[in-house]
Order: C-alpha cells, then sequence, then structure tokens
C-alpha cells in the first residue's frame, strides 16, 4: 500500500479537499475552505497544515470563535447543507466560545465541523496555558463541554487515529437526519506528529445525499387519511427546504386544495400571495393559519420538529379528532403527536403521496377561506407597513420599507428579540431563499456573523440584517472581517434602548420590564434612570463600515436607496424605533411560566390569566 508521511495536521486539511457531495447527480465540494483564529493549541499543526496547503483550501481570520461558528452555519443553511466550513480554535477560552454556537448547529441541524486544539496528550507538560485541571481525572480538558452540543465527538490521541475519525465525521456531517456540529478535540502535539497515511485516504471522495422513501403500505394509509379529511393543514418547516421540494410541495397544494402554513424554518416555501398560503404559524403566526390549525382534523407537517413555537406551546391543534401525518427525513420528527411516519425525504414522499391521492381535492368552501385568510392578511400587513406612527418609527414599519424596497432574490436574516416574531407575520416572501431565520436557538449575536456567511454563499444576492440594539452589542466584531474580505452586507440596526422583546414579556408576565432597559442607575440604585447615550453610528463607522443614519421614512427610504449604490463594504443603517409600539399576537399564546404566588397584583393578573391559557395545553395520543 501507498503511504505519504504528513503531520495529522496536514492529512486531515488535505483529506478534506477531497470531500464531495452528490445529490440529483450534481456534486460539490464539501468544505468550501476553513475558518479560524490561531492561538495556543493549534497555529504549530492546523495553522501551519492551513498555510501549505492554502492554494487549495482557502483560510479565512475572523475577530471571535463563536461568530466564525455563526457564519459557517448561516451558509450552510443557504447551501441547503450541501457545503459548509471548518472552524478551528486554540485550546481553553477560544475552543470554549465555539460552544454556544455548536448547539446552534446542532439543534437546528446544519452541519459544520469544529476543530478545537486540545491539551497536550502526552501530558508531560502539563498544566499548560488555558488548560482545565480536573482532580479526578486526566483525560477532561474544556473541550468535553462539546459532548452534549454536537452530533458527533472524538479527541484524536495518536495521529493514525484520524484514518478512522474522519469517515465516521464525513457520515454525520452529510446525513440529512443526523447533521449538526461535529467535534473533533485535537491534542496540539498530536496535530505536529507525523504518520505514514495511505494514499487512498486522499482520493476523491463522493458521498451520495440519498432520497429515502418512507414505507409504502404507510404512504397509502395517509393518503386514506387525507381523503377522508374535511378540513385538512399543511404545515410546512425547514426540510421542505432542505429537500428543494419548492415545486413538488406547491404542486401537492394546488391538486388536493390543501392550505399551507409556515414555520420560521419553512417560511418562503410558497410566496406569500399564493391563495393557499395562510402564512406564519404558531405563536407569532398570523391569523388565519391559527384559526385554521385550530379546527383542523389533520396536519401534515412537512420538515418540522414542532417546536413550542409552532406548536404554541401544544395549544394551536384544539379539533379533539386531529390526527397528524409527518414527513420527515429524521425518524425522531416523523413520530411526533403520536403521527403517522413518513419517514423519508420531503421531496420524494410528496411526490408519492400526491400519486397516491390524485383526484382528491378539498371542498371549494374551504379553498376559498383560505384564499380569504390569505387576502386579509395581507391587508393587515399593508396597514402596520403604512402606520406613519410618530415621533419615531414602529418597528413594523421598518420591516415594511425594508421589504418594499428590496428585491424579490434579496436575502433578510434575523435571529432574536421581537424582530423574527414580527419578521415571520409581515414579511413577504417572494422567493425561497430570501427569509434566513435562526430560530432553533434564536441567539443573540448570531446576526452579523450570519449575514456574513450568507452573502459568501450567493454573493449576487443583497441580504439585509435586521438586528435589535442589544444583539448588536452583543456580537459585532464580524464587521471588521466585512471589511477585511470586500464583502458587502446591509446592517439595518434598529436602537430601541435595550432587550425590547424580553422587555415586553416582563410586561405580560406583572414584572413591569424590569432590567430590560439600557438606562443609567438612579440614584435610588434602579436601572432606571436616563438612557444610556450609544452611538451606534460611531462604532460601526469605527470598524470601517458605510453609515448612514435614518429617523424618519424619508430618512430610512433615501438609506435603502443608497445602500443599494455602496459595493465592497458592509453598510449600517441605524434607526431608532419606538418599543412601545408593537405587532400583536394573533390567536395564540406561548407558555412562559408566570410566578404561582406574588405581591405584586400585576403578576396575580398575569399568573390567574396563565392558568387560563395553560388548560388549553394538549398531549395528542
Amino acid at each position: 500500500m501507498q503511504t505519504q508521511r504528513l503531520t495529522m495536521a496536514q492529512a486531515l486539511v488535505l483529506y478534506l479537499t477531497q470531500q464531495v457531495v452528490s445529490r440529483d447527480g450534481v456534486e460539490t465540494p464539501f468544505f468550501a475552505g476553513a475558518w479560524g483564529i490561531f492561538g495556543h493549541g493549534n497555529v504549530a499543526g492546523i495553522g501551519q497544515a492551513l498555510q501549505q496547503y492554502s492554494d487549495r483550501f482557502r483560510y479565512y481570520q475572523c475577530r471571535n470563535e463563536q461568530a466564525q461558528v455563526h457564519a459557517a452555519i448561516a451558509y450552510a443553511k443557504h447551501k441547503n447543507r450541501m457545503q459548509t466550513f471548518a472552524c478551528t480554535s486554540s485550546i481553553g477560552p477560544g475552543a470554549l466560545n465555539m460552544v454556544t454556537a455548536a448547539a446552534v448547529a446542532t439543534v437546528n441541524r446544519i452541519p459544520v465541523l469544529l476543530l478545537p486544539g486540545d491539551i497536550f496528550a502526552e501530558r508531560l507538560q502539563a498544566p499548560v496555558l488555558q488548560q482545565l485541571e480536573n482532580e479526578h481525572s486526566q483525560d477532561i480538558s474544556v473541550n468535553d463541554c462539546f459532548k452534549p452540543v454536537s452530533r458527533y465527538w472524538d479527541r484524536l490521541n495518536r495521529p493514525e487515529q484520524l484514518i478512522l475519525a474522519m469517515p465516521e465525521a464525513m457520515r454525520v456531517l452529510t446525513s440529512p437526519a443526523d447533521t449538526g456540529a461535529v467535534t473533533l478535540a485535537l491534542p496540539q502535539d498530536v496535530q505536529t506528529m507525523a504518520y505514514d497515511y495511505p494514499q487512498t485516504m486522499f482520493q476523491k471522495r463522493v458521498w451520495v445525499i440519498p432520497r429515502n422513501r418512507p414505507d409504502r403500505a404507510l404512504i397509502q394509509q395517509a393518503a386514506e387519511w387525507i381523503k377522508a379529511a374535511k378540513a385538512p393543514l399543511i404545515v410546512a418547516g425547514g426540510g421542505v427546504h432542505y429537500s428543494e421540494a419548492y415545486a413538488a410541495l406547491r404542486s401537492f397544494v394546488e391538486s388536493a386544495g390543501i392550505p399551507s402554513c409556515e414555520t420560521q424554518a419553512g417560511k418562503g416555501a410558497l410566496p406569500y400571495n399564493h391563495p393557499l398560503n395562510l402564512g406564519a404559524v404558531g405563536t407569532t403566526g398570523t391569523s388565519g393559519a391559527n384559526i385554521m390549525a385550530r379546527e383542523a382534523d389533520l396536519i401534515i407537517g412537512i420538515g418540522t420538529r414542532y417546536s413550542d413555537f409552532t406548536s404554541a406551546s401544544k395549544t394551536a391543534f384544539q379539533n379533539p379528532d386531529v390526527k397528524f401525518i409527518n414527513i420527515n427525513v429524521a425518524e425522531f420528527d416523523s413520530y411526533k403527536q403520536s403521527a403517522l411516519p413518513l419517514t423519508g425525504d420531503a421531496r420524494a414522499a410528496l411526490e408519492e403521496l400526491g400519486q397516491a391521492i390524485s383526484g382528491f381535492s378539498t371542498a371549494a368552501a374551504y379553498r376559498q377561506r383560505a384564499a380569504d385568510f390569505n387576502r386579509a392578511w395581507d391587508l393587515e400587513v399593508h396597514r402596520i407597513y403604512n402606520l406613519e406612527h410618530e415621533p419615531m418609527l414602529s418597528q413594523g414599519e421598518v420591516i415594511g420599507m425594508v421589504n418594499s424596497q428590496s428585491r424579490s432574490q434579496d436575502v433578510v436574516l434575523c435571529a432574536a428579540g421581537s424582530l423574527p416574531g414580527d419578521l415571520h407575520k409581515l414579511w413577504r416572501t417572494r422567493d425561497p431563499r430570501g427569509y434566513h431565520l435562526e430560530y432553533g436557538f434564536s441567539t443573540m449575536g448570531y446576526e452579523l456573523a450570519g449575514g456574513l456567511g450568507v452573502k459568501m454563499a450567493d454573493p449576487e444576492r443583497e441580504v439585509y440584517v435586521m438586528v435589535g440594539d442589544a444583539s448588536f452589542l452583543m456580537m459585532n466584531s464580524e464587521i471588521v472581517t466585512m471589511v477585511q474580505e470586500g464583502v458587502k452586507v446591509n446592517i439595518v440596526l434598529i436602537d430601541n434602548h435595550g432587550f425590547a422583546s424580553i422587555g415586553g414579556l416582563s410586561k405580560s408576565v406583572g414584572s413591569d420590564g424590569f432590567g430590560t432597559k439600557y438606562r443609567y442607575r438612579s440614584e435610588d440604585d434602579q436601572l432606571d434612570g436616563d438612557t444610556l447615550p450609544v452611538d451606534y453610528a460611531a462604532i460601526c463607522r469605527g470598524m470601517g463600515a458605510h453609515v448612514i443614519a435614518a429617523t424618519t421614512r424619508e430618512d430610512l427610504s433615501a438609506a435603502l436607496e443608497t445602500a443599494k449604490t455602496i459595493q465592497g463594504k458592509p453598510v449600517c443603517i441605524v434607526t431608532e424605533t419606538d418599543r412601545r409600539q408593537r405587532v400583536g399576537g394573533y390567536e395564540s399564546w406561548w407558555d412562559v411560566a408566570v410566578a404561582e404566588v406574588s405581591e405584586n397584583p400585576a403578576v396575580q393578573e398575569a399568573r390567574q390569566q396563565y392558568e387560563q391559557n395553560k388548560a388549553k395545553e394538549r398531549y395528542h395520543l
């Protein structure tokens, strides 16, 4: 057997250059390169290897280890999981910075390869700089924290262990059902050790992404359930996107006359103005979607994991006879809600199910009711877009202006705060790739790094990152990376002086927004003094962005038009909104437990309302 003598790190990088995925006969290099920050624990190993192979495996320098993984996640999500990045860090704090983002990848089922440096395998030097000592074991480092948030985890204590570890890592990364964060902890000495690796390890390997089919008998049973239903409803989730099942879903909806609603991850599966698209469902849903969900006798979940926002904390589906059919590539999700499980690829399953119910259609009056809800909701969106609220803009108006002045193919991106709920309800999605929300983990700080990742994945689209001031302050350093790489992202920074979303939630549970506003500490030792004078425009300008301040509708409109003319650098539009002017809820609820006893009458009242709503929660058995 022919071999090649390489360090473990060199072999790892060379292996990554040869990994290809294929679906429907289309091949794609799986790794777009590596993100990293070099330091104690990876500079001499992975750092040297990335330099050696820089002509075939591109390295990107980030400013924060968590942010680099967010960028990789956003890139992979926009690529429908067909391409991703490796992310490397030093040991200790550098590695731990990636733990939150690893959870983001795993919760959202997005592939990303994490390569944190680790302590010396030989242990002679222990305790090294940044080592967490444990008096009970010498085989624990901070990288063990990745275990619960990774879909696959390994520590390579010998260079030859790479030969087995890499195919296992790729198996998970390319799995439609089991993907997420894959973590390979790399002791810093082992990274630099040489071994005679088999040449076959560095040949091109194609990983076929299958379109698994559900069991035929279950397809027939599902068809019988659909034909017997009087009020069926589709809940379209992220699996529609990852399967690229847009045409199959539209054909199924139109031929069977079954209305469809959307989760955060599924938004855009149908265009917003399709007459059978009811829009967002659940806690952040539209009135029509939630009313028809409440009454439905059959729910067809496609690629959804039924998060508490989708199910409105198990209150969304109230018909006592409701049944569930779940199309999902993951068996774990296809069985949820005690459903009839069609475990398989969304596109393939829809095509087969569509054939099985050929000739079936819901009643004309039922289809018309859905169309009426679609038109009524569009009128509500128009109203919110054009409030002309004074003296400051409302958040709904800002969303409306960005939506109206962007192109259909452009992308809006968000993750946390009150914006995701408003965007889910209000954003008129015209293109399947036009809506990008990280709402599995709803991670504050994802937004700017995520916008960078999406723009790198799809440079021809304009990317509009909508971010509140609180999320912006948590992680804004990748503006510098955008400047360094010449990446143009439009950042719409909404200043509402604090944690506006959680402030509203605080009020709803009787706590009056305590600790959620950005205020000076007052003379009575409370955080209720004057508003903090944070200059967000100066922060962005100092990092190299083109900055535009917008106060009025006219200002914002002009800023959005000016932003279109700027190329090669990020544009930051800073606008202030009235946090008191909110988009309401529509026929739904979210379970946030309220204190059972309190001296505060507002809390007592909130608890009483909470108990009434909680009584509607139900299991589907």
